[in-house]
């Protein structure tokens, strides 16, 4: 079959493009998942958008494929995107113009993927999103439609954390620890242990030389947290800023949208969170418990892929094509449930 035979498939194609990885699914309006597709992570700030999202293109024939369709026309109802990189508006607006004119969905939607993990970790357009994972950003939403968000451009726009920071933040310490400009701490032989090098300034080195992948410097916020485990002060003083970074955002999206005050979810998610390192969810709930006592936190670990299904789903319910709370149920019935975060 093709969907020449079908061309209006009622559902929704979800996509959640990350930095490090992105997930396709073709979702059924009554909530069954027709195929699913994992690819690499999504930049177009590197590599523009219009090559970005041609790169999803085999990701969405390979979902096709699995639903025994082939692209050619119009694939379903809708496309409900969640993007990595798209932080601004007008970077969504761009996304969504280069998303549409692949004639993947008769509409589209892009969100920053923040508002997906929000979505999978809520039951609807209520609550705040912290994601850390490769980077950091933070999403508030209320029923009406007013949002809180953050310009999310790394360091330019005061962030600090993700994968990527703290990884280069344990480089920063454990070098200078080796060559006399910082004090001693252990992630200086962690690091080169883990690469089985004589010193961290080796690793940094090998890196720059391209004998190591620089993809592989996330390795390092493994070594972090075990060494922090281990007792080390300066590895806890990382994961500790980082705790406090969460919080922060959390605290400031809940006071935008006057729910600091009210029972909101504060939904967790993206790798570094999603582990589930007890040094820093302990860390994080002891904080909002003092910052924001009705923030419910809880850890997302399903693929956020569902929080896109799952917005895809609400815009065919308000369009009254399916995607309703049976729809919604089935659909979260495939994926994993958000684990509430104990108090």
């Amino acid at each position: 079959m093709t969907h020449q035979s079908e061309p209006h498939l009622p559902g929704v194609l979800a996509i959640d493009a990350g930095n490090s990885k992105t997930d396709v699914a073709l979702v059924r309006a009554d909530g069954a998942v027709l195929g699913t597709a994992r690819g690499g992570g999504f930049e177009p700030h590197r590599t523009g958008g219009p090559a970005a999202v041609a790169g999803l293109a085999p990701l969405v024939e390979a979902v096709a494929a699995q639903a025994g369709l082939t692209l050619g026309s119009v694939l379903t109802s809708h496309v409900s995107a969640c993007l990595a990189n798209a932080d601004l508006p007008v970077e969504e607006r761009l996304l969504r113009a280069a998303i549409q004119d692949r004639s993947w969905g008769l509409s589209t939607t892009v969100a920053n993927d923040t508002f997906g993990l929000l979505r999978a970790g809520t039951d609807g357009p209520r609550g705040v999103a912290v994601v850390c994972g490769a980077g950091i950003n933070c999403v508030g939403l209320l029923p009406d439609g007013r949002t809180a968000r953050f310009p999310a451009l790394g360091e330019l726009t005061g962030d600090w954390g993700g994968g990527h920071g703290l990884a280069t933040a344990a480089m920063w310490h454990a070098v200078r620890a080796e060559d006399g400009r910082g004090p001693a701490t252990a992630l200086a032989g962690a690091i080169a242990g883990h690469f089985g090098l004589p010193a961290a300034s080796a690793v940094a080195e090998a890196m720059h030389l391209g004998s190591i992948e620089r993809a592989r410097l996330h390795e390092i916020v493994r070594v972090l947290f075990a060494t922090a485990e281990a007792g080390d002060a300066r590895a806890q003083s990382l994961i500790d800023r980082q705790a406090d970074e969460i919080t922060r955002l959390a605290v400031v999206a809940l006071t935008r949208l006057d729910l600091l005050e009210e029972p909101t979810p504060v939904v967790l998610g993206g790798g570094v969170l999603a582990s589930r390192q007890p040094l820093l969810i302990d860390n994080v709930t002891a904080r909002l418990r003092a910052a924001a006592p009705r923030a419910e936190p809880r850890v997302v670990v399903a693929p956020p892929v569902l929080g896109a299904a799952l917005l895809g789903l609400d815009h065919l319910a308000g369009l009254g094509l399916g995607g309703g709370p049976r729809a919604q149920a089935r659909l979260r019935d495939t994926y994993a449930m958000p684990h509430p975060v104990a108090a």
